[in-house]
């Protein structure tokens, strides 16, 4: 027994008559009738009662009929399936991203997604950029997008592209003496409190930041370190102290704090995305190519 023999006969009862039966299933007649009968010596039974008028179908061929259907469904579900998995439709989909790519890029990435994909389940986790790495070796996230990496501190398991460049801004209390200040000198921000991130947390853009004040003349005096932006502009407006974070940060409209662009301009910020090398997941290859072809939102974004 093979399902083209079960398609034949749930037809077959459908149509009951040879001829339009095999019209419908593009066959020959007589190869159908030959299939038909083979099937029922198989079985030991008969199926259909054959006169040179008229077909009928017997009890046996009703019971046998209505499990093929089901079977036949089933077939067709598990091809449906494997079809999607295969084009990567369906699945999941788990991301890591740091909390720079929240005010824009990561709502406009995912409504992007979710409308071309709606069968895969994503789920997303802010986590900072040296953390990604570790889950991403360790296959607890598919897909990063975090700060660049140096060339040297990249993980020879980990490839990666970058996928737009954001700028260093100064962030201020309101009500700061420097915020009316535009540009703003870096070296203005020599004596400040500092709020920043622990280095182990993201030490690609901590060690930007650094290397900016430093080329400014003066070494930065963290007054209170916190692990999230959000929390660093939250700590900026409560005038604990300063900051300088990503523009994308901006986004966020943080009432009492002031983004003022930094005189010399800094050199760009590389945000990458970043998988497994070898990575073969149809998912992982299918968000990589909406992020790439959003050119314009993503390429584009934060150029300010």
């Amino acid at each position: 027994m093979n399902l083209e023999q079960m398609r034949y006969v749930v037809v077959l009862a459908e149509e009951l008559h040879f001829g339009r039966t095999a019209r419908r299933l593009g066959l020959r007649q007589p190869t159908l009738s030959q299939q038909v009968r083979k099937l029922e010596d198989e079985l030991g039974v008969t199926l259909f009662d054959r006169t040179t008028r008229e077909v009928s179908i017997t009890a046996a061929g009703e019971s046998f009929v209505a499990e093929a259907r089901r079977a036949l469904h089933h077939v067709e579900r598990a091809e449906s399936a494997a079809r999607q998995t295969g084009r990567g439709d369906v699945g999941q989909l788990s991301l890591g991203f740091v909390g720079s790519a929240v005010p824009e890029l990561i709502p406009r990435l995912l409504r992007r997604f979710r409308r071309i994909y709606p069968g895969v389940e994503l789920q997303v986790r802010e986590l900072s950029s040296a953390r990604q790495v570790e889950e991403l070796l360790a296959g607890r996230i598919d897909v990063g997008i975090l700060h660049a990496l140096r060339e040297n501190e990249t993980p020879e398991d980990l490839a990666g592209q970058e996928i737009f460049r954001d700028v260093l801004v100064a962030a201020l209390p309101r009500r700061h003496p420097l915020a009316p200040v535009a540009p703003l000198p870096t070296a203005k921000l020599a004596g400040e409190p500092f709020i920043m991130f622990p280095r182990r947390m993201g030490p690609a853009l901590h060690d930007r930041i650094t290397r900016l004040t430093r080329a400014a003349g003066f070494e930065i005096q963290v007054s209170q370190e916190a692990g999230h932006m959000q929390t660093i502009l939250g700590l900026v407006a409560a005038e604990v102290g300063v900051s300088i974070v990503p523009h994308a940060m901006a986004a966020l409209r943080q009432p009492d704090v002031e983004f003022r662009h930094l005189s010399p301009r800094p050199e760009p910020l590389p945000v990458q995305l970043v998988w497994r090398r070898g990575e073969t997941s149809p998912v992982v290859r299918n968000f990589r190519t909406v992020l790439t072809a959003d050119s314009t939102a993503v390429k584009g974004h934060h150029r300010s």
